[in-house]
């Protein structure tokens, strides 16, 4: 199997787990690090998506990769994401989430809020995760996969 195939693979698994624990977990438990599960195991669905359309398009000579991700993620947005229908809204949204997601791994302290999951940071900065929040990333996230799966003509299952 190809490495975007396991990638598409993995992305898929990872999007599958966030949405259960969003959507049926949280419900029952209403814990916060289900909240911030749910956020890691997103991230991890959209990064390996962006690795599979890396790999892909490098596969078929579209663009060079690099060791530093840098660079990788750059030529993700400069010239893979219009071939994947990506708007600048979406694009913009994609960086909204990683800068949520390096905000909660550098994060000193997080705490509930009447259902919200607040980020500090050192210096005092505060990012609001809620539930709505997270479910918009998701379908973001999942809308990616759907037109890399289409324009790789795959047939797979997805949420």
């Amino acid at each position: 199997m190809e490495k975007y195939e396991e990638n598409l693979n993995k992305a898929i698994k990872e999007l599958k787990i966030a949405d259960h624990i969003l959507y049926v977990t949280y419900h029952i438990v209403h814990d916060k690090r289900l909240l911030l599960k749910s956020l890691d195991q997103e991230y991890e669905a959209l990064m390996s998506i962006i690795n599979a359309i890396l790999q892909y398009d490098y596969l078929w000579k579209r663009i060079r990769l690099y060791q530093d991700p840098k660079l990788n993620f750059d030529t993700f947005i400069n010239s893979c994401s219009r071939r994947y229908g990506l708007t600048d809204k979406e694009i913009n949204e994609i960086k909204d989430f990683l800068s949520v997601v390096e905000m909660h791994k550098k994060s000193p302290m997080e705490f509930m809020r009447r259902e919200k999951v607040v980020i500090m940071s050192d210096g005092l900065k505060s990012t609001v995760v809620d539930y709505e929040k997270l479910k918009y990333f998701l379908e973001m996230i999942k809308r990616i996969i759907k037109r890399a799966a289409f324009a790789w003509n795959k047939n797979n299952q997805i949420i």
